[in-house]
């Protein structure tokens, strides 16, 4: 069965297994979850379930919103997710979704955004090495260097590896594993490192990895 929540990046501890032995986790403030949409194969032409988390004021909601709020009978939120998910069917506009929909030993997928690092360049973006610290380099060493050919194709080729902006962009890790689960406090500790800073929010889902 495909599960899926969203939630709210505390930080990083650590946890201690039964053979005492360290565990880096991650803590995820996940849900309460509220399914504020539900669509199905015969009107949208697949199942999912869309998902909403934390409260939102309704002054804060504009009008197209709010009637998708009312026509849910739900309370406002602030963050939407739609999950596809193959037991979508079985579930209901109003249900709630909490932490303990995971177990500990889950596998699951987190999906957030990674911190942005501004404007950097190539050996920062790309791992590319410095050029060669020898006469004529000048003070250019960590420059990109060539571009590539001159006469022919007498272009840079799309997708040149060069410097820009860094991070901030949607990052997925696969395959991680939970290590504790505290429905009483909203709580769920991943095992290892999710992308994104301290408070962000992230999409938890089953895995798409065969165990």
């Amino acid at each position: 069965m495909e599960k899926a929540i969203i939630g709210k990046k505390v930080g990083m501890t650590q946890i201690f297994d039964e053979a005492g032995k360290v565990i880096p986790v991650t803590v995820i403030e996940a849900g309460p979850c509220t399914v504020v949409q539900k669509k199905t194969a015969d009107k949208e032409g697949y199942d999912a379930v869309q998902l909403g988390f934390m409260d939102l004021a309704e002054k804060k909601v504009n009008k197209p919103m709010a009637g998708h709020f009312k026509k849910a009978n739900v309370a406002a939120k602030k963050f939407l997710k739609e999950f596809k998910l193959n037991n979508a069917a079985e579930m209901n506009v109003g249900d709630i979704i909490l932490a303990d929909v995971f177990a500990k030993g889950d596998k699951v997928d987190v999906t957030g955004t990674s911190k942005g690092k501004g404007y950097a360049g190539v050996i920062k973006r790309w791992n590319a090495h410095e050029q060669e610290a020898t006469h004529g380099v000048g003070p250019v060493h960590r420059s990109v260097g060539s571009m590539g050919a001159n006469t022919d194709p007498s272009r840079v080729m799309p997708g040149k590896k060069m410097a820009g902006h860094l991070g901030a962009e949607q990052v997925t890790v696969q395959n991680l594993d939970i290590a504790y689960v505290d429905a009483n406090e909203n709580l769920i500790a991943i095992r290892g490192a999710v992308p994104g800073p301290k408070g962000s929010i992230v999409f938890i889902k089953s895995t798409v990895k065969n165990a």
